[in-house]
């Protein structure tokens, strides 16, 4: 007879476990929501803390150097000297009041619209667990260019001051109904259904906005540019008025973060380590209407920004969404701005409008994306 070890060190059983290996040491079983992501395997290319913490202060100086490039750089050559005048305030010159009153304002639209777009699609990503979303899946876009052609097409609205708040509401109702209607049924909106319903919600106000568009010559006119999306020609006062709604937009979102790592682990895990899923999306769809709807208020509804930049970052931090929402924020006007930069001067006259730069951009990544063999994990 063969003698067989049966203490608990047996062959091949693993420190932590019985004699049989059947079962692991209850102690440390349950996963930790806040860690989990962030220590999993596959964690981005700044695999601790002290490399993200260096990668957010290099994209933050990114973000310092492009700030200067959209004010300095533009479609008509300005001297540095006449740039640095102007940005403490000369009005000397025609040229200090293009500075002041063009390339400052568009500058600081950047900074408020690009986190805005950023975060939203992170937070999109995360919420559908669809790696390929965007703002536009919930009918944000949808909803606030029908409203804003409504209100052009009957209200004879025609500058962006005066419609801003039409975009806005759109966005708030699309948004209401696609959650609504997420919630039929069951008496859940789950991320599935909320797709869906953006979905549905999104091709049918398209298809009323095309067709008050073809009817009305004024309509027409206006969101054919809006419709492109820009963050020029608009005023300090329009973006001043948005910028506390985006604010608290932002608040909300990184509010989530810790419980869109729970979320990521699935429905009944994230419960059972204390996550409260109805209030976490419910707080969720309200970040991304103030975002996304603000955002396509001031500038139109500019695609592809949040789409690339969640995985971009997701690239380099890896899947936990606090790492994500903050790179998010420096990294969207970077793109943003850089955009912008690039329509002032890739054409001999005149400019190319943000809206068909990051589409143009954004195009090649989608299809690099969809061709990837290992899509950024969520």
């Amino acid at each position: 007879m063969v003698a067989v070890n049966t203490g608990p060190r047996a062959a091949g059983a693993r420190p932590g476990s019985d004699a049989r290996g059947s079962r692991p040491d209850s102690r440390g079983s349950r996963p930790d929501s806040h860690n989990s992501a962030q220590d999993a395997p596959g964690s981005g290319l700044a695999s601790s803390n002290a490399k993200r913490t260096l990668a957010l202060v290099i994209a933050l100086v990114v973000l310092a150097g492009t700030v200067a490039l959209s004010i300095f750089v533009g479609a008509r050559a300005i001297s540095p000297e006449v740039v640095w005048e102007s940005i403490f305030g000369s009005r000397a010159t025609e040229e200090h009041v293009m500075v002041l009153d063009l390339r400052i304002p568009r500058t600081l639209v950047g900074l408020v619209v690009g986190p805005a777009l950023g975060l939203c699609g992170a937070l999109i990503q995360a919420f559908t667990r669809n790696p390929l979303a965007d703002p536009g899946i919930l009918g944000v876009n949808a909803g606030a260019s029908f409203v804003v052609t409504l209100a052009v097409g009957i209200f004879g609205l025609t500058a962006p001051g005066q419609y801003v708040w039409f975009a806005l509401l759109g966005a708030f109702l699309a948004t209401m109904l696609v959650y609504a209607m997420g919630s039929v049924g069951g008496g859940k909106a789950t991320p599935l259904t909320l797709t869906l319903a953006g979905v549905a919600i999104s091709a049918v106000l398209g298809g009323f906005t095309s067709a008050i568009v073809l009817k009305n010559i004024d309509a027409l006119n206006v969101t054919r540019f809006w419709g492109v999306g820009s963050i020029g020609g608009r005023s300090m006062d329009v973006l001043l008025t948005c910028l506390p709604l985006i604010v608290v937009g932002v608040v909300l979102a990184l509010l989530c973060a810790r419980s869109l790592n729970a979320l990521s682990l699935g429905d009944e895990l994230a419960a059972s380590l204390g996550v409260r899923i109805r209030s976490t999306r419910a707080l969720m769809v309200i970040a991304v209407t103030l975002l996304a709807g603000t955002g396509v208020a001031i500038a139109g509804p500019i695609g592809f920004v949040g789409l690339m930049v969640p995985h971009v970052v997701r690239w380099f931090v890896g899947p936990d969404q606090r790492w994500i929402l903050v790179m998010s924020i420096v990294m969207s006007p970077i793109l943003l701005l850089a955009a912008d930069i690039l329509g002032r001067i890739v054409l001999p006259s005149g400019e190319l409008r943000v809206g068909l730069v990051t589409a143009i951009i954004g195009a090649p990544v989608l299809i690099g994306l969809v061709r990837r063999k290992k899509v950024s994990g969520l």
